[in-house]
């Protein structure tokens, strides 16, 4: 018994779609395994870790990183906790700033701003749940005045964020972000 035209057809268009259906779904599945390339690994690019780096301007297609405010300016900080907590400081004097965690997937860990934060000053430690057990031990003497934030992984970055009101005020953001710390506790 042969199939009409018409249904022989049908069946060919079916199987075809079902083919690419399934090489597209494979395709998507494998990107995370064959990208050679992260925003963990592009924030290396702006200058050594642990150390807030400032980044180009925003041009249209020419991002520092991928969904940059071209509103902004931004400075990154690339750490691992291996060694040791990191320390947050900056004093940028905008209406508003924010600092965004990332882990080394380049997923958001945690973000504040300074209307969260209740402070024009950020002053945030980043540890892990071992070191917040040693810090408990021997704690320093500005603790409480710190947002203490711990987290599981230990490779990540930080992104500070500054809004820039005025064109004539970019040079100030730009010295607040480059003076930023991000570094050891002591």
């Amino acid at each position: 018994m042969s199939l009409s035209p018409r249904l022989a057809w049908l069946t060919g268009l079916v199987a075809t779609l079902s083919l690419a259906a399934v090489v597209h779904i494979l395709v998507v599945l494998t990107i995370p395994q064959n990208t050679s390339h992260s925003a963990y690994a592009d924030v290396a690019n702006f200058g050594p870790d642990r150390q807030f780096n400032l980044l180009p301007d925003v041009q249209p297609g020419a991002e520092p990183l991928p969904a940059l405010d071209p509103a902004m300016k931004h400075a990154a900080c690339r750490f691992t906790l291996d060694e040791g907590p990191v320390l947050f400081t900056a004093s940028i004097p905008v209406p508003f700033w924010s600092i965004g965690l990332f882990n080394e997937a380049g997923e958001a860990v945690y973000s504040l701003n300074n209307r969260t934060s209740g402070s024009d000053i950020l002053s945030m430690l980043l540890l892990t749940p071992e070191q917040l057990s040693i810090i408990r031990e021997n704690p320093p003497e500005d603790l409480d005045e710190l947002i203490v934030l711990e987290i599981p992984a230990t490779n990540g970055f930080a992104l500070l964020r500054a809004f820039v009101p005025h064109a004539h005020q970019s040079r100030e953001v730009d010295t607040a972000l480059s003076t930023a710390f991000c570094g050891s506790l002591s």
